[in-house]
Formats: C-alpha cells, structure tokens, sequence
C-alpha cells in the first residue's frame, strides 16, 4: 500500500500541480526505486548470513536396536549389517556432544501390538536391553515405548525440547528398525511436529530389502525427510 500511494501521489503532482514538472517526477521516482533496490540487497544480504551462520541443533535417535529384534524373537540377519554404521554415528556424536535418545520398546501383555507380533521386548526381560554393541553412555536419553512411533505416549518431545539448553532440538537424525514400520511411525511424529528429519539410509533396515526400501521412498515421499548415508551425515556434523 505505501508503494501505491507514493505512485498515486506523484500522479496527482504531475496532472495538478503547475509547477510540478516531468523531470521532477521522474526524478523522484528513480530516487525512491534506488532506495527501494538498497533495502531488498541489504535484507537479501542479511538472510544470506543468517542462513550461513545457522547451526543445526542435531540429536540421533536409536529405534528398537534391542536383543529380541538383533538376536531374539523378532531377529533378522539384515539388522546386523547397520550396527558398524549405527556405532560410528554415535562415536562421532559423543565427540561433538550431540544428544543421543535411545527409543525402545517395552511391552506391557496389553499392548494391542502383541496381537500382531507376538511377545518381544516385553519390559523387563532381557530381550528389551539394547544390545551390547550400541549399548547407551551416562548421559543418554532412554525413551521407553510401547507402540510404533517414538513420540507416541512418551516424554520425547518435552526432552527435545530441552535439549541445547532449552533451545531445544531441531534436526533429528534417525536409526534403527524396522524402516517400514517404527522408522515411519517416528518420522510421521516428526515431521506433525515441526521437526527436520533425517533417515540413516544405511542405519536402518527391514524384514526384507522390499519392506526396507519402500519404507525409505513413503517416508521422504510423504514427510519430507531427507534420506543419508553415515558418511554424508558424518562430513555434515564436522
């Protein structure tokens, strides 16, 4: 509305005023544009280096790297083949102090998931403890879960909240199992929260390759998430 106003008035001027003239009016004008030009450069320069200069306040998430879904009830050889890569991820997040939110399943015999699944993980059994390889480090957060999705019924979000001294987190970087099911369920929470969200490609896996690479399409498809390898993750946490 301003802009429109001062064009309104420099019409008025010219087709009203005597001793208005046209150079008068053109000058105006290139002066006022000038001036416009200046402002748009120095806000496009600010955003710029407020863009260049805006740190991601990452947390890894580890989902289900529990004993009954490695070794137990619910084991498949494929999950074995992320644990080199979920190890390394967290080394490198230990180091740059990173939060790491360890999110497992533990089941009650009420859970309507047993229906499906059958016993695992059930609370206080040795098949609910993370595995010996990736076991969690004093200071790590351990959500326990008895549905899907990690936010679902927990306190995830009020502690990724609080993170970074209550600046709270806002990237969340995600490994572990099943791509196709616990995966997308947390990237869904994720992303109705207002997350960003990045999949290990090679730090989550499946039942079976299928099940695993659907999952990965649905979930960038569907929530935006942006699919990683742990190298490509690695260079962008240095």
């Amino acid at each position: 509305m301003p802009e429109f106003n001062f064009y309104l008035t420099q019409f008025f001027n010219l087709n009203c005023c005597p001793y208005y003239n046209l150079q008068q009016t053109i000058t105006m004008i290139t002066q006022h544009e000038k001036t416009n030009s200046s402002k748009a450069g120095t806000y496009n320069q600010l955003e710029q280096q407020r863009q260049n200069e805006y740190t991601p306040r990452y947390v890894i998430l580890v989902n289900d790297m529990l004993d009954d879904f490695v070794h137990g009830k619910l084991r498949s050889e494929r999950v074995k083949d992320i644990i080199p890569h979920i190890r390394l991820l967290l080394n490198i997040a230990k180091q740059r102090k990173i939060p790491i939110f360890y999110c497992n399943d533990e089941h009650f015999q009420i859970d309507p998931e047993l229906r499906l699944w059958g016993e695992h993980a059930m609370k206080g059994t040795k098949g609910a403890k993370v595995i010996k390889e990736l076991e969690p480090s004093v200071g790590d957060y351990i959500i326990p879960k008895r549905a899907y999705g990690s936010f679902d019924g927990t306190n995830l979000e009020r502690l990724l909240k609080s993170a970074y001294d209550g600046n709270g987190a806002d990237t969340l970087i995600i490994t572990g199992v099943h791509t196709h099911i616990c995966i997308a369920h947390t990237a869904y929470g994720a992303f109705i929260r207002g997350y960003n969200t990045i999949i290990v490609k090679d730090g989550v896996n499946a039942f079976t390759e299928k099940d695993h690479l659907e999952g990965l399409d649905y979930i960038h498809n569907n929530y935006g998430a942006s699919i990683k390898k742990v190298s490509d993750i690695i260079k962008d946490l240095q």
